[in-house]
C-alpha cells in the first residue's frame, strides 16, 4: 500500500533523551557557506513492515532498491533480509522475494545496498540477538538479475559482529566491511559475490562507521571508538583510513573536526554513529559532521591528508546523525537530525559549488517531522516520535534528482514501511 503526497502530514515529534551536552570547540579555518531557497519536495509511503534504517541504491536501468529490517515493538525480530523494488521513479513499491534460511538469507539488523556498474547487487547484512544485544553473524547476498534470483554468502560468524557496510569499485570490485569489537575488517570480491577474500583488520578496536570507494577504486573507511553494536568503547579513535591498493593496506589519518565521543547511552554525549564519508568523480574525499555549534562538511583534495572545513548550517538545537551522498557534478547531498522532545526534526540539504565560487552554495529543505513513534520508557508507556534509527539516507538519481529514504514506525495506525522523499531546489 502506497500513500502519495506533495506535503508532510502534521504528526508529533520525537522524544530523544538527551541531558545535557558537552561544548565543543569552534573549528577554525572553517568557510562561510552562502544559503539560498529551500527544497522543495514530493513524498511517497509506502506500508508494508517494519523497514528501520532504510538503504537506497539504483540500479542502471533505472529501478530503485530499499533494504530494510525490524519489526513492531515487543515482537521478535523477524530473520530475513527485506528487500523493496520501484520501477516507475518510486511512485509505487513492491517486495522482492531475497531467499531464506534455508538459502542463507539469515539475518534482521543493519542493512546496505551498494550496485555495480553491470548491474550486480550486494545486499549486506547482520544477524542480531536482542537477548544478548549482540551480533552474531555478518552475510552478504548477490544479485546479477536485477533482484530475481541471490546467492548468499556468510561472510563471519563470531560475536559482536557488527555494522556491515558493502560499496562497490567502477571496477566491479566489492568491498564489505564489518567489525566485531576487536578490529573493523575488510573483505572484497571480483567475480560478482562468487567468492571472497580473507578477511583483514584494518584497525584494532574501532568500529565500522562507514564505507566509500571512489572514481579510481579509492577505499574510505570511517573508524570510531564505539563498536560491537555499542558494547565496547575505545576511547581516542577517531580515523579516516585510505586504501589505493584494494584494501592490501591503510593509511590512516585524524578525522577533521572535534567529536564529544562516548560509550553508548551516556546522557551527556550527542548521539553518534555514522560517521558519513564520499568521493567525488574528482577523487576528492568528503566528510560530514555536526557538533553544538551546527553541521559541517570538509573536503580533502589529497585522500584525507589535509581539509579544508565548510560550515553547512547552524543549529538552534543539537543536531546529530548525519549522512551524505554524492551527486553529479559535485553536488553533495546530506541529512540530519536535530533537537530534541518536541523540536526535533530532520532536514535534507543540497550543497553545490558553484563554477567560479570558492565557497558552497546550500540549499536547505524546511525542517521536516519524523514519520515514527517508540513507547517511553516512563511508567503509562506513552508514545512519543522517535527517528527510528541512526541516519536518513540520501541518494541522487541518475537524473541528478536527490532523493531520502526514512522509516515509518506508527505504532498507533500498525502502519509500518518507509516513506520516500524527492527534492527540489527552488
Amino acid at each position: 500500500m502506497t500513500y502519495l503526497a506533495s506535503q508532510p502530514k502534521k504528526t508529533l515529534y520525537a522524544l530523544l533523551s538527551i541531558l545535557s551536552i558537552f561544548p565543543v570547540p569552534f573549528l577554525a579555518h572553517a568557510q562561510a557557506a552562502r544559503t539560498t531557497a529551500a527544497l522543495y519536495f514530493q513524498r511517497v509511503d509506502h506500508f508494508d513492515e517494519v523497514a528501520r534504517e532504510p538503504a537506497i541504491a539504483q540500479h542502471p536501468n533505472g529501478t530503485l532498491f530499499v533494504a530494510g529490517y525490524g519489526s513492531p515493538e515487543g515482537q521478535p525480530l523477524q530473520s530475513v533480509p527485506r528487500l523493496w523494488k520501484s520501477s516507475d521513479g518510486g511512485l509505487t513499491w513492491i517486495r522482492v522475494n531475497v531467499g531464506g534460511e534455508t538459502d542463507g538469507a539469515l539475518a534482521n539488523s543493519d542493512v546496505s545496498l551498494s550496485i555495480a556498474p553491470d548491474g550486480t547487487i550486494y545486499f549486506a547484512s547482520m544477524q542480531f540477538d536482542r537477548r544478548t544485544l549482540e551480533g552474531v553473524h555478518i552475510v552478504v547476498g548477490v544479485s546479477e538479475d536485477v533482484g530475481q534470483t541471490w546467492k548468499w554468502t556468510m561472510l563471519s560468524k563470531k560475536r559482536y559482529d557488527d555494522r556491515p557496510w558493502v560499496a562497490v569499485a567502477p571496477d566491479g570490485t566489492a568491498h564489505v566491511i564489518w567489525n566485531d569489537g576487536t578490529a573493523v575488517y575488510h573483505t572484497s570480491s571480483r567475480d560478482r559475490g562468487k567468492t571472497w577474500t580473507v578477511p583483514q583488520g584494518i584497525n584494532p578496536d574501532a568500529g565500522s562507521s562507514f564505507l566509500s570507494v571512489g572514481p579510481k577504486g579509492e577505499i574510505a573507511v570511517r573508524l570510531t571508538p564505539i563498536s560491537a553494536s555499542g558494547n565496547k568503547y575505545t576511547d581516542g579513535i577517531d580515523l579516516i583510513a585510505v586504501s589505493t591498493n584494494g584494501g592490501a593496506s591503510w593509511e590512516k589519518h585524524s578525522a577533521p573536526g572535534k567529536r564529544d565521543w562516548a560509550p553508548m547511552d551516556t546522557p551527556a554525549a550527542t548521539p553518534r554513529w555514522v560517521e558519513p564519508l564520499a568521493w567525488d568523480s574528482r577523487g576528492n574525499l568528503y566528510s560530514l559532521w555536526t557538533d553544538l555549534k551546527g553541521i559541517w562538511l570538509a573536503r580533502s583534495t589529497d585522500r584525507g591528508v589535509t581539509w579544508q572545513t565548510f560550515k553547512v548550517a547552524s543549529a538552534d538545537s543539537l543536531p546529530y546523525y548525519p549522512d551524505l551522498a554524492m551527486g553529479p557534478s559535485g553536488k553533495v547531498g546530506a541529512t540530519w537530525f536535530s533537537g530534541a522532545g518536541d523540536s526535533l526534526r530532520w532536514r535534507a540539504c543540497l550543497i553545490q559549488w558553484d563554477q567560479g565560487r570558492t565557497q558552497p552554495r546550500i540549499v536547505l529543505s524546511p525542517p521536516m517531522p519524523t514519520m515514527s513513534w517508540t513507547k517511553a520508557d516512563e511508567p503509562d508507556h506513552v508514545l512519543v516520535p522517535t527517528t527510528a534509527g541512526e541516519y536518513l539516507q540520501p541518494l541522487f538519481l541518475k537524473d541528478g534528482t536527490l532523493t531520502v529514504v526514512g522509516p515509518i514506525q506508527d505504532v498507533k495506525s500498525s502502519h509500518y514501511g518507509f516513506t520516500f522523499w524527492k527534492f527540489a531546489s527552488r
